[in-house]
């Protein structure tokens, strides 16, 4: 975003931030988005070579995403005037009396407050042999793309791997390494996995689901040596039970240690474990000087979790600008899903309160695992443990330290009462942006959110890792009602129903005019709502072409005439080119229809021509010459599949490891036509160089060596999103039928004008719920839906075609019944560039002498 100020740029404070990670990155948009008075300039100091992103996800770098698709934020941060981002640039010293900063190569940035956001580093254990070729730290992202480039460089035989350290980047680093095909041995010292978030009893769970998904662990033994091959690169292990291991990679995730060593060198204090020793302020000794993030040592203890940090970075910005905020305190609550395994902990996970009772359910044959810790009288929620099953997470965390009502066992096995919606305002909902149930209760009654979108950009809820979404929801919704606003799923005033519901009546009970559905389950005519969503559900089964007689008088403009109204009045036309593949000829037609019909043409971002300027009138000739040279609709008018585009594959790219053209063809040809409640693109990449952009799309395939990952839930828009991994390393004939399935699974049940995005944020169970319905058939309806799919691709005709083969359709596309070949003789255009032309004879509309400019 921009920032202006109104102060000149010689009365404006500077402040450097050492340090490009998650923090400093929260900081930096903070201070911009609540600097309203323009005191401030910033610059930012990284390392990397690359802006903030998520270091979180870098694990998912091996699932076909890219450093850009991992960045942080808006990337017009960096453009703002006020901000100055230093990529590939490293502070070497610190002088605190002179409040500047010392760059390597010896340039110096002053500054009026100093922000040591530098974080961690991975910790490397005195092991012999940790320099050796093929031993990897995870950390960064050119930690992954060495670690995966070393991978590559070694396939074609089967390869062995170790992982040291059995924690949260240990179990990541395994999964990355399993994902590569590396058969993987996670090697920790202590007694279990995980040990600073799960007990014995949850390590021990963790580790049988863990060993079940094939990857080895060894729990209480170290690493004494690691020991090279023939070639000088890594080829053994040598553990402390006495034991060897045959490795060809090692990746080294025994932990972390704050980089201190800029506040050691200007004299700060740091703790007795390392770390930058800060107040509640998070401010140093020395005046100015503040630290955040994983280098902060805060009571004695650093924090290494996102949540803690941001709490850090929003002090610092308040204090920055005058105000008097405090750390409040960390909440070390954690939910991750680690080889696909559901891990969470929260509260005091380990039982230390005196007197504390731990309530335990254990399932080894279904991998699951759970525990409560409630006060010495059973009542009071102090903590927790899910392993396997984690989903009673987003209810129980906001319940620390509150009383829980019935039977505790109830809770573990998921019949718990639901008390979301009368949540104390200070328990924590979204421990990642420390956001309260207060907070979105007041974004509700203070702030006039009544949305679940309008709730997060007030209160930044849910903006990070999701999980908090159902929460979110279920609050907004008791303080809505609370505020007297009627919580209703209705379509509108003439339907109860929800699009879902009203998707399945029609469905059951095989009505097909809006006139039957109406008077069975509505009141009333209908409206500007309820008419389109019903053409669309009737669209959806099949029952006929959207200009049909009762379906014609649904439809909203564009469905009505098969084409996109413009501002000025006229039509843009955009004929269906599957994959972007076309010919030499149908180029030659698309020019021919443009300059015969003098309309203005543009190539689109889905890989397709757009055809500007096109009156009513117009529409069937210039389909008919469409249609004769084998074009047919693009369906860009209607809520509907747009486009797939898609990269050139590995017909013609070096890169390219399947031919995403061929792929990108078939599933336009498939879905073309599939009415939805919002409109569908996807996206075919050929390799993970992700050309066609196909993280971005409702549906995005990615080529593998091993064939397609499969992402979903992407899209544009006001509220752009990155879609979701949902299958990884699919044949082709396997990731149609997930394709298929998640298609007519968004058809059915998403809401009106909702997004795959949204829908996958707001459906019951998220992504997690989807995937068991697509892949594992959870609630056996997996036929229905391939039914339904085959039911759609057999029975499509083209609607422009059809269109010019009905006579009565025909008739509908003529400005002037009485008189269409009566025209206006002073009637000009004049294009957006100024440039005037006289009309046409047939462009000349019946308006007897009026002289008029139309500009197009």
């Amino acid at each position: 975003m921009s920032h202006d100020s109104a102060l000149p740029p010689t009365a404006r404070r500077r402040l450097v931030v050492v340090g490009g990670g998650m923090v400093a990155h929260r900081l930096v948009e903070a201070l911009v988005a609540r600097d309203r008075a323009g005191e401030w300039l910033v610059d930012l100091v990284c390392e990397e070579d690359v802006a903030p992103y998520d270091r979180v996800a870098l694990t998912s770098y091996f699932s076909g995403r890219t450093v850009e698709d991992l960045l942080l934020g808006d990337a017009s941060l960096w453009d703002d005037p006020a901000v100055t981002l230093h990529l590939s640039a490293q502070v070497t010293s610190v002088d605190t009396d002179a409040r500047r900063v010392v760059l390597a190569g010896g340039g110096t940035l002053a500054y009026d407050a100093l922000v040591l956001a530098t974080g961690s580093s991975a910790f490397v254990p005195p092991v012999p042999g940790s320099e050796l070729p093929g031993v990897f730290v995870y950390r960064t992202v050119e930690d992954v793309v060495a670690l995966r480039t070393w991978v590559m460089g070694l396939a074609g035989r089967p390869l062995r791997g170790a992982v040291i350290g059995g924690g949260l980047l240990g179990l990541e680093a395994a999964g990355a390494l399993t994902g590569m095909g590396v058969d993987t041995t996670v090697v920790e010292l202590s007694d279990r996995l995980m040990p600073m978030q799960v007990d014995a009893g949850g390590g021990e769970a963790l580790r049988r689901i863990v060993e079940g998904l094939g990857v080895t662990v060894r729990t209480g033994v170290g690493t004494s040596a690691i020991r090279a091959a023939a070639d000088g690169s890594v080829g053994s292990m040598a553990l402390s039970d006495g034991t060897t291991a045959e490795v060809d990679v090692v990746v080294m995730a025994a932990g972390v240690r704050p980089r201190d060593e800029l506040g050691r060198g200007a004299g700060l204090p740091v703790g007795e474990r390392g770390g930058v020793v800060v107040d509640e302020a998070c401010a140093t000794p020395v005046p100015g000087v503040h630290a955040v993030g994983e280098v902060a040592c805060v009571d004695g203890r650093c924090w290494g979790l996102v949540g803690p940090g941001n709490a850090m970075a929003e002090v610092v910005v308040d204090r920055l600008l005058g105000g008097s905020a405090v750390f409040p305190g960390a909440d070390t609550s954690t939910k991750l899903k680690l080889l696909g395994v559901d891990v969470a902990s929260f509260g005091d996970a380990f039982a230390t309160t005196p007197g504390a009772l731990e309530v335990v359910y254990a399932d080894p044959v279904a991998g699951a695992y759970k525990k409560l810790v409630l006060s010495d009288d059973a009542r009071t929620l102090l903590g927790g443990v899910l392993v396997g099953d984690a989903s009673a997470y987003t209810t129980l965390r906001p319940l620390v330290g509150t009383a829980l009502e019935g039977d505790p066992n109830a809770w573990l096995l998921g019949n718990g009462p639901e008390r979301q919606g009368d949540l104390p305002d200070e328990a924590s909902v979204c421990s990642c942006n420390n956001v309260s149930a207060g907070a979105v209760r007041s974004a509700v009654s203070e702030q006039g959110a009544c949305d679940l979108a309008a709730v997060k950009a007030c209160t930044r809820a849910g903006t990070s890792c999701g999980s908090c979404l159902p929460l979110v929801k279920s609050l907004m919704g008791a303080e809505l009602a609370k505020q007297g606003v009627t919580v209703s799923n209705a379509l509108c005033e003439h339907f109860e129903l929800s699009r879902a519901q009203l998707f399945d009546v029609v469905r059951v009970t095989g009505l097909r005019t809006f006139s039957e559905i109406i008077a069975a389950h509505g009141r009333g005519r209908g409206c500007d709502i309820c008419r389109p969503v019903v053409a669309s559900v009737l669209a959806s089964l099949g029952t006929g072409h959207v200009l049909d007689a009762d379906q014609a008088r649904l439809q909203d403009t564009n469905d009505h005439v098969m084409a996109n109204l413009q501002k000025d009045g006229t039509y843009s036309v955009v004929p269906r080119i599957p994959g972007g593949e076309i010919t030499p000829e149908k180029l030659i037609v698309i020019g021919e229809v443009a300059r015969e019909f003098e309309l203005y043409t543009k190539i689109t971002g889905g890989q397709r021509i757009d055809l500007f300027g096109a009156r009513l009138e117009q529409l069937p000739s210039i389909w008919r010459r469409l249609v004769d040279a084998g074009f047919e609709s693009g369906h860009a008018y209607g809520k509907s599949l747009r486009t797939v585009k898609s990269c050139v594959g590995s017909t013609w790219c070096r890169f390219g490891v399947q031919d995403s053209v061929a792929l990108a063809i078939d599933l336009e040809l498939r879905y073309r036509g599939l009415r939805a409640p919002h409109k569908i693109k996807l996206g075919v990449s050929g390799c993970a160089r992700e050309c066609a952009e196909a993280r971005g799309k409702d549906v995005g395939v990615i080529a593998t060596d091993k064939g397609w990952n499969v992402y979903v839930g992407g899209n544009g828009g006001f509220t752009p999103r990155h879609a979701r991994l949902l299958a990884e390393d699919l044949d082709t004939e396997t990731l149609v039928r997930t394709v298929d399935r998640f298609l007519m699974l968004y058809v059915r049940t998403a809401d009106r004008l909702q997004r795959t995005a949204a829908w996958v944020e707001e459906h019951e169970g998220g992504l997690d719920a989807i995937r068991a319905v697509v892949l594992e058939d959870s609630l056996g309806i997996a036929e229905e839906l391939d039914r339904a799919m085959a039911e759609h691709v057999g029975s499509y005709r083209d609607e422009w075609a059809a269109t010019l083969a009905d006579p009565a359709k025909l008739a509908q596309f003529s400005s002037f019944l009485n008189a269409p070949d009566v025209a206006d003789p002073d009637l000009a255009y004049v294009d957006e560039r100024g440039q005037r032309r006289p009309a046409r004879p047939d462009e000349r509309p019946l308006i007897a002498g009026a002289t008029l400019e139309v500009r197009s």
